[in-house]
């Protein structure tokens, strides 16, 4: 092969000088025909090669065995583009020179056209590259290891960030699953904590629901948790075999669980082991010791937010207990109203408030609905709200109208102090007419729904809340239609920084009437699902009761006014008779004779008219006697020689319940007795 042409002095061409000048710097020329395979190499080149200019056969197949495997389809690729666009080619590779050294070399041509345009020849230069490749792979080397340092910093960091959020310990779980996992390559974690002698796992990814079962075990069934636990080191279990000669009574793990490397660490805070973290690969894997240090560094990071997370969930399931304790358990099922019931904390971490509800059965079937708001939420909220409560069932069990009863509830919110505030709305159902009696402090209206889906509120009160009301506090009679709903909340379902009152009270009526139709409980999920998602954070927590009113069948009642004389007892027998008979309640003839003769004598003899008897049948009977005055009817002792007295012990025992409740127009006695089991 030629070298390119020099100048001399004499102006006359001269190629030894840039011949001498290649070989002093180690750069070899090469050219190379393209038809007939065949390339030269001038004395640089074969050097570089390593190849022995007595032996070499001058073909291109000799120039590319000695292409390391690893680079000969990229180098091939250039070729190929140069001669295709008959464009530069410039390339670094490595060789395997006969002497079985390998050095990188950089390689710069260009092919060359014939007259018809296409690629005949390449020519083109080569030189070591080895050195300067070794000099830059350490700085990259140097690189890697301060981008390292820097990506274990960074995970330290994105993981403490993800654990300073996490408030339970399942937060704590998906932090470390999202955090560390990922960058380690690894695909599966285990999270335990201890519980006596068991060791219970609160979180786990990677791995069936049948193995998290079967490791939640005894400690001493769990030989690297007992490990843990004594020497509070983490340690690192490379392959199969390794775990199985180190725990061989566990030699079953590995596959059960589908893992075949692990990293174990104790999560210690203050010397005492809080949990148990395990790190598994699908594949065996030898960590490094950067690998290492940072995981038992990011081991210190989890153990601190499991303790934390720990100490919430305990007050969590505290305040879940206690908010359960003050609201109704279950609520009754009555034969005048179908009910459902939500409560909705605050906010985050804000599992106790003051908002209640309750649905408490009456005489007669009638029903009180009650639901309040004490203003903040929290602790001693929720104490208040539990004191209200159970004034509400007191006051409740004595058959006071609303009225009354929230202005004892006004009386008992005053005496606690100035900064307690609560809101209330009771209302009475009545089956018998179809009519809610309601009366509100402070509270948003009731919403009706027709069985056709059409809503409307109530006419909102003037009253402030409890505590700051002057009563008598205004009562309203609102007509219920047969199986409409009546809706009762708090301001925290409608009300939020980014939605007034009236606004939110036309988003629950539209939503009412797309959703009436459902089941009470799902209509539940629906309207608070919509008014109160779980991404929004809610400032207020809320309460929601949703009832759907039932009146008694006009068959099931029977009215009889009465005269005001002694032949009222033997009138009130009569007409028991006749309607027991028609009700095919025969069995209950008799006492209820009995009731009914009592109450109306012990009414003329020490009432005044006009006296009125009415009898209910529904899943009792109730039988009640009306009449005009407001005196209190008494159980008294009465002595061997005592003439009276006796007629209330009677009807006690006569009775499953009884009682007396008052009217603007007087007052009612009633009772009530278990209807025959049919058959």
């Amino acid at each position: 092969m030629q070298a390119s042409p020099g100048m001399d002095a004499t102006g006359t061409t001269d190629t030894t000088g840039f011949a001498e000048a290649f070989l002093a710097a180690g750069i070899g020329a090469w050219d190379w025909d393209v038809d007939s395979g065949l390339v030269v190499f001038d004395e640089p080149a074969m050097a570089l090669l390593g190849i022995d200019p007595d032996t070499y056969d001058g073909h291109v197949r000799t120039w590319a065995s000695l292409i390391h495997p690893d680079d000969y389809s990229r180098v091939a690729a250039e070729i190929r583009r140069a001669m295709w666009t008959l464009g530069p080619f410039d390339t670094e590779y490595r060789i395997c020179r006969r002497d079985r050294a390998t050095q990188w070399i950089r390689v710069r041509g260009r092919a060359l056209a014939n007259l018809d345009g296409h690629p005949y020849r390449m020519l083109g230069a080569a030189w070591d590259t080895t050195r300067s490749r070794e000099a830059s792979g350490e700085r990259e080397a140097e690189q890697a290891a301060e981008l390292g340092a820097a990506e274990r910093t960074a995970r330290i960091q994105d993981l403490a960030s993800a654990l300073a959020e996490a408030v339970t310990s399942l937060d704590v779980v998906t932090a470390v699953a999202e955090c560390v996992l990922p960058p380690f390559g690894a695909s599966g974690l285990i999270i335990q904590v201890p519980e006596g002698d068991l060791m219970r796992v609160i979180g786990a990814v990677g791995y069936s629901r049948a193995f998290v079962d079967a490791i939640t075990a005894p400690v001493r069934e769990l030989a690297p948790v007992e490990e843990g636990l004594r020497t509070h080191r983490p340690w690192f279990v490379s392959s199969v075999q390794e775990f199985i000669e180190r725990y061989p009574n566990m030699a079953d793990i590995p596959a059960r669980g589908g893992k075949q490397a692990w990293a174990f660490m104790p999560l210690v805070v203050s010397g005492r082991v809080v949990g148990f973290c395990v790190v598994s690969f699908d594949h065996p894997r030898s960590l490094t010791g950067a690998e290492r240090a940072l995981l038992i560094a990011l081991s210190g990071l989890i153990a601190q937010a499991l303790e934390r997370a720990r100490l919430f969930d305990a007050e969590h399931a505290r305040a879940q207990a206690l908010q359960r304790a003050l609201l109704p358990q279950e609520l009754p099922t009555l034969p005048a109203v179908t009910a459902a019931a939500q409560y909705l904390p605050a906010g985050r971490g804000m599992d106790v408030g003051g908002d209640w509800y309750d649905v408490i059965p009456l005489s007669a079937d009638r029903v009180a609905l009650v639901i309040g708001d004490v203003m903040g939420h929290g602790l001693p909220e929720a104490v208040i709200m539990g004191r209200l409560r159970t004034a509400v069932q007191t006051l409740s069990d004595l058959e006071l109208p609303p009225d009354e009863i929230l202005g004892h509830l006004n009386d008992l919110v005053g005496g606690l102090g100035n900064d307690s505030l609560a809101t209330c709305l009771y209302a009475i159902y009545d089956p018998t007419t179809a009519i809610c009696t309601v009366a509100q402090a402070g509270h948003p209206p009731p919403a009706i729904v027709s069985p056709d889906g059409q809503v409307h509120f109530a006419e909102a009160h003037g009253d402030p809340p409890l505590g700051v009301a002057e009563p008598p506090f205004e009562v309203v009679e609102l007509p219920v239609p047969q199986d409409g709903l009546l809706v009762l909340y708090t301001d925290g379902l409608i009300e939020s920084a980014d939605c007034d009152v009236d606004v939110g009270m036309s988003r629950l009526a539209d939503l009412l009437r797309t959703h009436h139709a459902e089941d009470l409980g799902q209509l539940c999920n629906s309207l608070t699902g919509a008014l109160m998602p779980a991404h929004r954070h809610c400032p207020d927590d809320a309460a929601l009761l949703v009832a759907r009113l039932h009146a008694t069948a006009p068959d099931s009642i029977a009215t009889w006014s009465l005269p005001e004389t002694p032949m009222a007892a033997g009138a009130a027998r009569k007409h028991v008779r006749e309607k027991l008979a028609d009700w095919r309640l025969e069995d209950l003839t008799l006492t209820t004779e009995m009731l009914a003769s009592e109450l109306v004598a012990n009414v003329v003899r020490h009432a005044r008219g006009p006296v009125r008897l009415r009898l209910l049948r529904t899943r009792s009977l109730v039988c009640e006697v009306f009449d005009g005055s407001l005196t209190t009817p008494r159980i008294r002792r009465a002595s061997w020689t005592d003439e009276g007295g006796r007629g209330l012990q009677l009807i006690a025992a006569l009775s499953d319940r009884w009682g007396t409740r008052y009217m603007t127009t007087g007052k009612c006695i009633w009772t009530e007795q278990s209807l025959p089991t049919p058959g």
